[in-house]
């Protein structure tokens, strides 16, 4: 399987900014926005954003000591869920100056760590969330996993959306690897079918995938016709909320032009986030 290489300074810029935007989007809650609960499952608000502090220490080699089976909890489905609850339950007892304090002194470490690599180091063997790949793809991970965290957020409280460009445009990059699985696999979308995401809102693009003896992302579809078997249009924020199974989603907001059959299987199929 090939590596995925990305060059380290969009990425890493994109990551600096999501960061960013969280800590502006969670800056002006209340207190009772912050610690209500979340869309999340077992989540509050708050937990949202120390799982990004938790996860982001992780990266840098910090752990937190088991306190209780948190296997046993309902909304816990896999090792990943039992890693993110242990630093939950690390600072649901800490004081919302203090959550935010390491949110600060985290982001602020990686940030320095990540402007420090070089290209070399960012290509590097790393296991991340989608498998073996590079660090880089795992940054990318790390973009997706933020922007969608940001959603969270918003829909959580006022129920505003994201704005920015740039993070989102590297979270649908990360979203685009997994959309032929979906298709092709998940979907069990029929051979010689070609399907489109018409995507607007931030990061707006169009995705091509076109199932041959499997289902790939292409630049064209192979007979040349510019329309597809299956189109579907839908805004970015979305789709993030589809891919991440979040019960904010809404499939009826999807259009479907074509197949519809077939693109009503693939809608269904879309929440492959674990």
């Amino acid at each position: 399987m090939a590596k995925t290489v990305l060059p380290i300074a969009p990425i890493v810029d994109a990551l600096v900014a999501q960061w960013a935007t969280l800590e502006r989007v969670v800056s002006p809650l209340s207190d009772e926005q912050w610690s209500a609960p979340s869309i999340l499952p077992g989540w509050s608000v708050a937990d949202i954003v120390a799982h990004v502090v938790g996860t982001e220490s992780l990266l840098e080699g910090r752990d937190v000591p088991t306190t209780r089976d948190v296997a046993a909890l309902e909304h816990v489905r896999n090792p990943i869920g039992e890693l993110n609850e242990r630093w939950l339950d690390h600072y649901r007892p800490v004081t919302r100056a203090d959550v935010m304090a390491a949110y600060e002194e985290i982001v602020g470490v990686r940030t320095e760590a990540l402007r420090a690599m070089t290209q070399n180091d960012f290509d590097g063997d790393a296991l991340t969330p989608a498998g073996p790949d590079t660090y880089g793809r795992f940054m990318r991970i790390r973009v997706f996993d933020c922007w969608i965290h940001e959603i969270d957020i918003r829909d959580s409280t006022d129920g505003s959306v994201p704005s920015d460009d740039v993070p989102a445009a590297v979270a649908l990059d990360e979203i685009a690897t997994s959309l032929p699985y979906v298709v092709g696999k998940r979907a069990g979308t029929p051979k010689g079918t070609s399907v489109l995401f018409a995507i607007e809102g931030p990061g707006a693009r169009q995705i091509r995938i076109y199932v041959d003896d499997r289902a790939a992302t292409v630049d064209a579809f192979p007979d040349g016709d510019e329309s597809a078997d299956v189109t579907l249009t839908l805004d970015s924020i979305d789709l993030g909320r589809l891919v991440g199974g979040r019960k904010t989603a809404n499939p009826a907001r999807v259009a479907i032009a074509g197949d519809r059959a077939v693109g009503e299987a693939i809608v269904a199929k879309l929440d492959y986030v674990i």
